[in-house]
């Protein structure tokens, strides 16, 4: 037996639940993001309080290699910042980790220089481990434990705030995700672009707003907001030279770090899959979605794929009774409702997957069609293999490839030709005969008459004892039909000529009729009642021994056809009216 349209749902119910975990937590979650870094990342560079001044190349060909440098140079760099407190930068942050000493009188300056300031952050960096711990009852390997830290140096690190600038990379190796802070030996340490937004915050009398964001890692999901030189970028040589002007960074966030090929810190950004951005552009976006609100978690997965999974289970079992067409355009809302339902959750800090329920949809419907496809297929193998018991097999071959064939259950109104013929002196015969002899004329007549109807293309309505019944023009179209049942009668009266115990009497009329499956649910006849039929019936029990016999109707559609003699008007049992009746002598053509 199938399975039933409820078993089916919850099959694609718990198909698609099985789904969103294998994209949340699979190699297809990358993909999703892929197409969601697509969907969701658009430029929007409206911050005009984050500058970045860039060791380029113009710097590195002015001072050298930057592993080279005295730490006279961003000491001279913050001075330069600094100097008039009252159009100085709110916050000067380096992404850079000056972890190893220098000279002792350019470190020392630069120390002093950050201490003055009073709105400078440095780098660290920390060096995390994956240990199994105790959480719940259970072990777990958190890859978040902290192993080790590489700060800068102890008198600049007095001097200065911190934050670690380590970068998020997800498998797929471009960064959507921020490490907003951890806590270490009692301590909450946040990340570079984290303490910089919270400096300027506090500069300017507000408390830093920090997003949800995930335990494991305290990481959240973020929105770019320009692309890889999308923000406001000075180079540094220009600035220490007074090219550029200090004033410029007036209460400004200025970030200063690499912006050089050569110097390695550049990553594959989520709103830029095909050129790299340097870290300092991702800690300058970071710090814009910090202040802006525009962070996101993913729904949890379990509670995403049980109503993933009930959409899904609803569709398929929607659309278990309607068009295909109509299904399409479930589906076409579905997808659309689906992605704005991502695009709403998005924009107030929840991730879903854009592409999980309209590939699982698509499929479902896919799936639908093709299950149409094979059900129709094996309704059509049935009926046709039904059809064969009664229609001549040429109508069948043709009803099998017609892409517009159609069987109406029930009755319809038809105009059809219907012929009766029985054998002549059967019950006298069969009385004479033995058995086995009886049978064998019986055969041959069944197979003559059969011949004769499916060679004109009738459909064989029935046998009744010695008696047959076929309609012509059902339930298929038929042309020429009612000169195709007179010559189905022409060739049963010739064929007999064969068989000497056997002659027929058949009658034909043509009228319309109620055609169609009649019966009960549990047995069904394909078979045509009415007036017509009556007639036709008539006709041949009034023929004699090889004669065929056809109504008023039949000659008027036939008579430059054949030729006939004249029977005159016959009373016919149950009609009140007489019947003018033709005896067919020959069939032309």
């Amino acid at each position: 037996m199938g399975r039933t349209p409820l078993a089916r749902g919850a099959g694609a119910l718990l198909a698609a639940a099985a789904s969103a975990l294998f994209f949340y937590l699979g190699a297809l979650g990358g993909w999703d993001l892929g197409v969601c870094d697509r969907f969701y990342q658009k430029p929007s560079v409206t911050n005009k309080k984050i500058y970045i001044i860039a060791i380029d190349d113009k710097t590195l060909d002015r001072y050298g290699p930057v592993n080279t440098w005295s730490r006279d140079i961003p000491a001279r760099l913050v001075e330069l910042l600094s100097q008039d407190p009252s159009v100085k930068p709110a916050v000067i942050g380096f992404d850079i980790i000056y972890s190893e000493r220098g000279d002792k009188e350019g470190d020392d300056r630069f120390a002093r220089a950050c201490a003055a300031a009073g709105n400078v952050v440095t780098a660290l960096s920390f060096s995390f481990k994956e240990v199994p711990k105790q959480e719940g009852g259970r072990v777990i390997y958190d890859p978040y434990h902290i192993e080790s830290i590489i700060g800068p140096y102890d008198s600049l690190s007095d001097a200065a705030a911190k934050g670690y600038a380590n970068t998020t990379v997800d498998p797929d190796g471009r960064v959507r995700q921020v490490m907003a802070w951890q806590d270490y030996e009692g301590e909450r340490i946040y990340s570079l672009s984290a303490e910089i937004y919270r400096r300027y915050e506090e500069s300017q009398g507000r408390e830093a707003l920090f997003p949800p964001v995930n335990p494991r890692g305290n990481r959240c999901y973020f929105s770019y907001s320009g692309k890889p030189g999308g923000y406001n970028v000075v180079s540094m040589a220009d600035v220490l030279d007074g090219t550029v002007d200090a004033r410029l960074f007036q209460n400004a966030m200025v970030l200063v770090g690499a912006y050089a090929v050569g110097m390695q810190d550049a990553y594959t950004p989520a709103i830029s899959h095909n050129s790299q951005m340097y870290g300092v552009e991702i800690h300058a976006n970071i710090i814009q979605a910090l202040m802006e609100g525009k962070t996101q978690l993913p729904v949890p997965p379990l509670l995403y794929g049980g109503l993933a999974g009930i959409l899904c289970g609803l569709f398929f079992l929607g659309t278990s009774h309607i068009k295909i067409t109509r299904a399409f355009g479930v589906l076409a809302v579905l997808i659309l409702s689906d992605l704005g339902t991502a695009s709403f959750l998005y924009h107030r800090g929840m991730l879903i997957p854009v592409t999980l329920v309209p590939v699982v949809l698509s499929v479902l419907y896919v799936f639908r069609i093709l299950e149409g496809y094979v059900a129709e297929r094996k309704r059509r193998r049935r009926v046709v293999n039904v059809f064969k018991q009664y229609v001549a097999p040429q109508v069948v071959d043709k009803i099998s490839r017609d892409a517009d064939f159609k069987l109406v259950l029930g009755g319809e109104n038809r105009h059809i030709a219907v012929l009766f013929v029985d054998i002549r002196g059967f019950t006298t015969m069969s009385e004479s005969l033995m058995p086995e002899e009886v049978v064998e004329i019986l055969n041959q007549y069944l197979a003559l008459t059969t011949k004769a109807i499916f060679d004109n293309g009738g459909t064989l309505d029935k046998f009744v004892g010695d008696a047959a019944m076929a309609v012509f023009n059902a339930p298929f179209d038929l042309d020429d039909y009612i000169f195709r049942a007179v010559k189905a009668a022409w060739d049963m009266k010739e064929g007999a000529r064969g068989l000497s115990e056997v002659a027929f009497g058949i009658g034909v009329n043509c009228g319309n009729a109620v055609v169609g499956n009649i019966g009960c649910q549990f047995r069904m006849d394909y078979t045509a009642i009415g007036d017509t039929v009556n007639t036709a019936a008539r006709l041949e029990s009034n023929a004699k021994a090889g004669q065929i016999l056809i109504s008023q109707q039949v000659y008027d559609n036939i008579k430059d056809r054949v030729d006939v003699s004249p029977m005159g008007e016959i009373p016919l049992k149950g009609k009140s009216n007489g019947v003018f009746v033709y005896q067919v002598d020959k069939v032309r053509g």
